[in-house]
């Protein structure tokens, strides 16, 4: 689920069409010697042209990474894909309903094991926020922040990266320094972080730890690889803080409702995705208050 700037909104208008340019769904593309994608038929503007599951491995032991939504022609696309091979791990990057459900249904396919990301149970006082989440979801195992699932010709590695949800995961292809980056990273948009399971100081954070790391590509769960990976985190890293320093002159200026802040900091804002830009609005808000420079009151929040 992700959230588009301004600058990206011809992008997310044009979703359908491109899906139909770049990659057909239910075809299998070779990336590299070790990785192939197939597009799930579900593009949306939180979407954009649907999720691409990624197939690691040649011969008879593969992973598939993001099994997708739970469609039956993606599966039938998947199931012919895999033909011949071994599955032997079914991979999460999180539960999102446009990543994971596909998991148990392919696993029944396959007899493969639903390895990954953490399932994902939100406890909260106030309005539920999990009607996104695959609810169903129920790994064989977990893995942590550096464990790692291999096979024959290659090894997938873990790397936490809370923030956009707080089980988040990307893998590392070691043998080709390749990372499949989920939600987290994504070369077409940036990512929504929605309290209270998003979390923007643990995004920030996890966008400070890929940049520390010297991936040679990403491969991300929606939109184009990204070729120039730590260009792209460094960009993505910008464009919070100018969203926090956009939040905290509104705030100087006079006390303020996220509704009143979204129209003066997403100009021309497809009105689709006006409830993703209040919560990161209210995300950066709840970051800024408990580093003491933001305060509420009710649904009002002023400078702290």
């Amino acid at each position: 689920m992700t959230h588009v700037p301004p600058h990206m909104q011809a992008m997310a208008r044009t979703a359908t069409e491109t899906q139909q340019q770049a990659a057909p769904t239910g075809t299998v593309e070779v990336l590299e010697p070790l990785v192939r994608r197939v597009l799930a038929p579900n593009p949306s503007p939180y979407t954009y042209t649907g999720t691409q599951t990624y197939i690691v491995g040649v011969g008879e032991s593969v992973a598939v990474i993001d099994p997708g939504p739970a469609d039956e022609d993606h599966l039938d696309a998947l199931t012919r894909a895999l033909e011949g091979a071994r599955v032997k791990a079914i991979a999460c990057t999180h539960t999102h309903r446009d990543h994971s459900p596909a998991a148990a249904p392919l696993a029944a396919r396959t007899g493969a094991p639903i390895i990954g990301c953490a399932p994902l149970a939100i406890e909260t006082d106030g309005p539920r926020a999990d009607a996104p989440f695959d609810t169903d979801y129920a790994p064989d195992r977990v893995l942590a922040d550096g464990e790692a699932i291999e096979g024959p010709d290659w090894t997938l590695r873990a790397v936490h990266t809370p923030g956009h949800v707080s089980n988040h995961l990307c893998f590392a292809l070691e043998e080709s320094s390749a990372l499949f980056t989920g939600d987290h990273v994504m070369g077409w948009s940036t990512s929504v972080v929605v309290p209270p399971d998003g979390d923007m100081a643990d995004y920030m954070a996890s966008l400070e730890k890929l940049q520390q790391r010297d991936d040679r590509i990403y491969y991300p769960a929606h939109g184009p690889a990204v070729e120039k990976p730590r260009q792209l985190v460094r960009s993505m890293m910008g464009h919070r803080r100018q969203r926090e320093r956009q939040i905290l002159r509104l705030l100087g200026e006079n006390p303020q409702t996220i509704a009143d802040m979204v129209p003066q900091m997403y100009k021309g804002l497809d009105p689709r995705l006006i409830p993703a830009a209040r919560m990161s609005v209210k995300a950066h808000l709840i970051d800024l208050e408990r580093r003491g420079q933001a305060a509420r009151s009710a649904d009002i929040w002023r400078e702290g």
